[in-house]
């Protein structure tokens, strides 16, 4: 074991180092200390691939590393995986290495409890159940740096998919492309989201993949020929203009993009003009433009592809500057041009700007989560995470901010099966078991919360595991008006109650008896004590005297030939009962 990790060891704090030259003791001692701990806690683990557990654990960290994060963050990617899968507990990690890094593990292991499902059809309940999962990583994260480290962890496990079998591969693939990808794009994490995607792509789509293998190598090649030609007339040209690039280089469409732009247009190649396209680093925001300006000089541009990302940036944050071009040998190339840090942005994204804030200040951790709410509810919270880097002087502040709020007014609760469902803030297990289906609702008896049996009015957490008990034939109560949170809850409970009560009446068919009697004193109040003892219900008496023989009239709940007939026997055995008959009304 030693000759393994050690090593490995040294490759992971020279990359933190790389980052951070003025890594501290305690941070190196930090980051050793969870190296070995998570080593020692998956030392008889392997993966399906065959190799050490241990690797999955370093590989997470790596990458969290080239992201610059902060080193609770780092040694947490280390040990992430260690309360789910061996025996050390959540309170070995608080006590080894304190709340924060606890913190951050917990949150990846409540992570672990959702499933994505593709449906039977592509519809937008299926469209809403993702939303509804990225959604949910957000809200239950609370800090961002926990959707990092899920994120790294899901790259790796797709590097190391094929060792899965078929239908795992499709599954996991499919929920890396609709929730994580999703999720990094939105992030600004733009290298991710398209290597999330390319990694999918071969077990979403296995034909189509080995259809672009065949059919684009060739053109590539010409494409890198041709942009080499390109990168020597552009390096002449912003030289001669004093134009300071740090550089040009080329990149290839990604796989998972050209196929998802070929179905939009017949599978036809002669319709991709960015197959391969020159991406330009420069120093400032003005020789951006003077770069657009050089190029567009050299090579007319193509009506309505010329794209301003600086002036009006992506709702993620993405800025660049982007042209397409007739180049050199009448061959139509696009060309990106951006600064360092807007590079570093379309790379990483938000983390970046995590890392940014980490250069300026060491953050202690704060338990007491503040809110940061956007001025409407209807604003995206996209535009929040872009606007976040220029709203906070402080760093503190700024990474305080960064916890995802967005939420407070939402709860979102997982089903036994892993689905997300999306509730208001304060809703109980009624309300969870009415957003699943109204006969679920009338029904239920009781409910589970993460396997422990709660009273039916308790208050749902975001990450809460819930199962509801329910009884057939069993009805909704009206005390649950009283503790209920959403309206669609309320509504449906007033119908169910309202059914309830018509069929009650329905039911409750009254019974109009005439008794003619003998007048005697006392023969009403004892005509009224049988009535009573049958269990039967009188609204209404009439008593109407005559000179020789006086009728009362009754009207009862009785609905029943039967009972009324029985009834009717014991009132004539009263004395002074003479002749009784009756109708229903």
């Amino acid at each position: 074991m030693a000759d393994f990790r050690i090593p490995q060891l040294n490759t992971l704090l020279s990359e933190v180092e790389a980052k951070r030259p003025l890594l501290s003791e305690p941070e190196k001692s930090l980051l050793k200390k969870a190296y070995e701990f998570a080593g020692k806690a998956h030392s008889e683990q392997k993966r399906k691939s065959g190799e050490p557990y241990f690797t999955h654990s370093f590989e997470t960290a790596m990458q969290l590393a080239n992201w610059n994060l902060d080193i609770p963050t780092i040694a947490a990617g280390l040990i992430h995986d260690v309360v789910e899968d061996t025996r050390f507990t959540l309170n070995d990690v608080k006590d080894l290495f304190g709340e924060e890094v606890a913190f951050l593990v917990n949150g990846v292991t409540k992570l672990g409890k959702l499933k994505y499902r593709e449906g039977k059809d592509k519809n937008s309940k299926e469209d809403y159940r993702a939303e509804n999962i990225r959604k949910m990583i957000l809200a239950t994260s609370e800090d961002l740096r926990v959707v990092f480290i899920k994120l790294a962890d899901r790259l790796h496990n797709m590097k190391t998919l094929a060792a899965l079998p078929p239908a795992k591969q499709k599954r996991i693939s499919l929920e890396t492309t609709e929730i994580y990808a999703s999720l990094a794009y939105r992030l600004g994490m733009q290298n991710l989201a398209g290597e999330l995607e390319d990694l999918a792509f071969p077990f979403i789509h296995p034909q189509g993949y080995k259809w672009l293998k065949e059919n684009t190598r060739a053109r590539y090649e010409k494409g890198l020929r041709h942009l080499e030609k390109v990168k020597q007339t552009l390096e002449e040209n912003f030289q001669k203009n004093g134009i300071k690039w740090t550089k040009i280089d080329y990149r290839l469409k990604r796989m998972s993009s050209l196929y998802k732009k070929l179905l939009r247009h017949d599978m036809n190649l002669d319709q991709i003009y960015d197959l391969v396209a020159m991406r330009i680093i420069v120093n400032t925001v003005e020789d951006c433009y003077a770069a657009l300006g050089t190029i567009h000089q050299l090579w007319p541009p193509l009506p309505g592809k010329i794209k301003d990302y600086i002036a009006l940036p992506k709702p993620n944050g993405y800025r660049s500057l982007h042209t397409t071009v007739i180049c050199m040998d009448q061959m139509v190339t696009e060309f990106q041009i951006r600064t360092a840090q807007m590079h570093e942005e379309a790379e990483n994204g938000i983390a970046a700007h995590w890392a940014y804030s980490q250069a300026k200040t060491n953050k202690e951790f704060i338990k007491e989560k503040k809110t940061i709410f956007a001025d409407t509810q209807e604003i995206k919270w996209v535009q929040q995470l872009r606007s976040w880097q220029d709203s906070f002087t402080n760093p503190q502040d700024f990474l305080q901010s960064l916890k995802v709020d967005f939420f407070k007014d939402r709860v979102f609760a997982i089903t036994p099966k892993g689905e997300v469902i999306d509730l208001p803030a304060g809703s109980t297990p009624i309300d969870f078991a009415y957003h699943i289906h109204t006969t679920i609702g009338d029904q239920c008896v009781g409910a589970k919360i993460n396997n422990r049996l709660v009273p039916l009015d308790c208050e749902i957490q975001s990450g809460d595991v819930v199962e509801i008990l329910t009884q057939k034939n069993k009805k909704p109560s009206g005390s649950w008006l009283q503790f209920v949170k959403s309206s669609n809850s309320k509504r449906r409970i007033r119908s169910s109650l309202k059914k309830s009560q018509s069929l009650f009446l329905k039911k409750s068919q009254q019974t109009e008896l005439k008794i003619i009697v003998r007048d005697k004193v006392g023969l009403l109040k004892d005509i009224l004590n049988v009535i009573s003892r049958s269990h039967i219900n009188v609204s209404n008496v009439n008593a109407a005297s005559k000179a020789s023989l006086p009728t009362i009239k009754l009207v009862c709940d009785i609905n029943e030939k039967e009972r009324a007939e029985k009834l009717i026997l014991k009132l004539k055995g009263l004395e002074g009962v003479k002749e009784i008959s009756y109708h229903f009304l």
